[in-house]
């Protein structure tokens, strides 16, 4: 296990992908506008490594001794246009282009159609053969481009485990939206670990309906296609680490205890 090996996993989904697009093209030319976030973790032998590619993070509850109390750490971060770095990167990568992010009803976008700047799919933004009939007009760029505007790549984070290490939280940015960092790991800690995800997803959803002044109840009655503008889709996993486990290098079964689970809100995930 590697940063390399996770790199070439996620390019090989990509290039698998972008065939399927290919192939596709005459039948189904709508894919090429399809796109994922992608969110990884993986712990071996002791060490955690995070690959993540679009707008969905990963956050560590850290136990600090000295005050007793579980303090969240970010272990990623957003390829989102409205984070001024990632917007200094595109116009790194693409300095010919002034359009390359444009403020679009108060919200950067990449190209003005996109928020995020890097994901697995998107063809229409990674193949000038794709961007154009029979695609979609709203997907359709006015000039030719001779590179891909948005990667596949990730960033990754690599880092020993260690015993205060408690547990990991990978969401997808509709939990962000409503939770903070440590909002999500003090829930997770004073809940029992059974079903956690789904409950803090659940508390996600109820800071959604609070922010439209409505209950609850009221908000989980609403359509599935109409409640996105209420909320994003929310997607969490929630992993419980093994410090015996994770200490112990030379063990050969799983280095990871998994409890809870996952939680969807129904609004179709990515």
């Amino acid at each position: 296990m590697s940063a390399d090996v996770i790199n070439k996993a996620f390019l090989a989904t990509e290039e698998e992908f972008l065939s399927l697009v290919k192939n596709q093209w005459l039948h189904k030319p709508q894919i090429a506008s399809v796109g994922a976030c992608c969110l990884v973790g993986v712990v071996c032998s002791g060490v955690l490594y995070i690959a993540n590619a679009g707008d969905s993070r990963a956050v560590l509850g850290r136990l600090e001794r000295a005050i007793k109390e579980i303090k969240a750490v970010q272990l990623s971060y957003e390829h989102n246009a409205s984070i001024e770095s990632v917007r200094e990167e595109l116009h790194s990568l693409h300095p010919d282009d002034p359009h390359i992010v444009v403020l679009k009803h108060k919200v950067w976008r990449v190209k003005g159609l996109i928020q995020i700047s890097r994901a697995i799919g998107d063809a229409y933004l990674k193949r000038a053969e794709f961007n154009r009939e029979p695609l979609l007009a709203r997907f359709r760029l006015p000039e030719p481009f001779n590179k891909p505007i948005l990667k596949a790549e990730p960033t990754i984070l690599v880092q020993k485990l260690y015993p205060e290490d408690q547990f990991l939280i990978f969401a997808s940015d509709g939990l962000w939206e409503h939770l903070s960092n440590q909002e999500a790991v003090d829930f997770v800690r004073s809940c029992p670990r059974n079903g956690v995800a789904r409950k803090l997803l659940k508390a996600a959803l109820r800071e959604a309906a609070k922010k439209r002044e409505m209950r609850y109840s009221d908000l989980k009655k609403i359509d599935r296609g109409v409640r996105r503008h209420f909320h994003d889709d929310i997607t969490v996993i929630v992993l419980f680490l093994d410090s015996n486990l994770v200490s112990r290098s030379s063990f050969r079964g799983p280095l990871i205890s998994i409890k809870g689970g996952y939680g969807v809100s129904g609004n179709g995930n990515t």
